[in-house]
Formats: structure tokens, C-alpha cells, sequence
């Protein structure tokens, strides 16, 4: 075999062997990776000036990648306008994504909101990076909502958060089906 060859059979030896070094990284790469997340805060934009908050750290483990009601974490919200108004914080019992939109439910497990406490509740988030949007499963109540509300439900992101302030981060969820 000329020296020409075997170099080009030597180059192409040493090629395939970082590729596929590369690839047995990036596979338990994505083994180790969550299955699902929903993550970052945001105030949403109203013209009356009310102070809306909006907080996430919603993840669900590779080992539950099957079940998103193993999802874990918390989430919390508060409204105010003129120095009225509540806040609450959830645990999170469910977490679906998909692309860049997120549902998470959970139970009020801390609130200045009467009668609030044990309800189950549900948030859509779209993660558009500087645009995002939010929606949640109280939008037609007047309180939030039935206390059998089930996991993961809640409306379409019709909310806009306010300029300068979205910070959501979407892990895409991705079943085995």
C-alpha cells in the first residue's frame, strides 16, 4: 500500500473513530438530560399597571420520562394593583411539554388567598424568548377555579409578558411512543 493510502485510510480510520466518539457522548448526553422543564420568571403586561408575577421551576426526570405526573418542583404568582391583591405557590404535580409551550399543574400549598389553599390549578407557557406568553386555568373563573381541576390542564397562552422581562425556559418533552 503506497504512503498516499494509507494516510487517507488512517485520516478517515481517525474521523470515524471521534464520530463515533462523539455520537456514544451525545447519546448518554441525552440519557442524562431531563425529560421535560419548564423554568424562569416573568411579569405580564397589563395597561392598568397591575404587577403580575410569574415563576417556574417545574422539572421531570429522565428516569420518569414516561410518566409526567412524577413532574417536581413549584411555581408562584401573585397579582397586585394599588396594594391590593394576593399571592400563592404550588407544588407542582404534572408537567407536559412540547416545543416551546409548557402545561404545568400543581396544589396551592401556600396563599394570602382565601379558600385557595388545595386547589389544583393549571399554566400554559409559551417560550418565544423575548415575547412570551401565559395563560392560566382560572382565565373564565372568578376565583381559581374547581378544586377537581385535573393535571396538567390549562388554557392557551393569551397573556403577554411584559417587555424585558420573559425568562422562560422550555425543555421540550420527548416520549417514547
Amino acid at each position: 500500500m503506497n504512503r498516499r493510502t494509507r494516510t487517507a485510510l488512517l485520516g478517515s480510520a481517525l474521523l470515524l473513530t471521534v464520530a463515533a466518539a462523539a455520537g456514544s457522548a451525545g447519546a448518554s448526553d441525552e440519557s442524562k438530560r431531563e425529560a421535560a422543564a419548564l423554568t424562569g420568571k416573568a411579569k405580564l403586561y397589563r395597561t392598568a399597571g397591575d404587577d403580575i408575577t410569574f415563576s417556574f421551576d417545574a422539572h421531570l426526570a429522565a428516569k420518569d420520562k414516561a410518566d409526567p405526573m412524577k413532574a417536581t418542583g413549584t411555581f408562584e404568582w401573585s397579582h397586585y394593583l394599588n396594594g391590593e391583591g394576593a399571592w400563592a405557590k404550588a407544588k407542582v404535580d404534572c408537567l407536559v411539554t412540547g416545543g416551546e409551550v409548557a402545561v404545568v399543574s400543581g396544589v396551592v400549598t401556600d396563599t394570602d388567598l382565601p379558600g385557595a389553599k388545595g386547589t389544583r390549578v393549571g399554566i400554559t407557557v409559551h417560550d418565544l424568548s423575548r415575547h412570551d406568553r401565559l395563560g392560566y386555568s382560572w382565565a373564565t373563573t372568578e376565583d381559581l377555579g374547581p378544586k377537581d381541576l385535573p393535571k396538567c390542564v390549562g388554557s392557551a397562552p393569551f397573556e403577554k409578558v411584559r417587555k424585558g422581562t420573559g425568562g422562560f425556559t422550555v425543555v421540550p418533552w420527548r416520549p417514547d411512543f
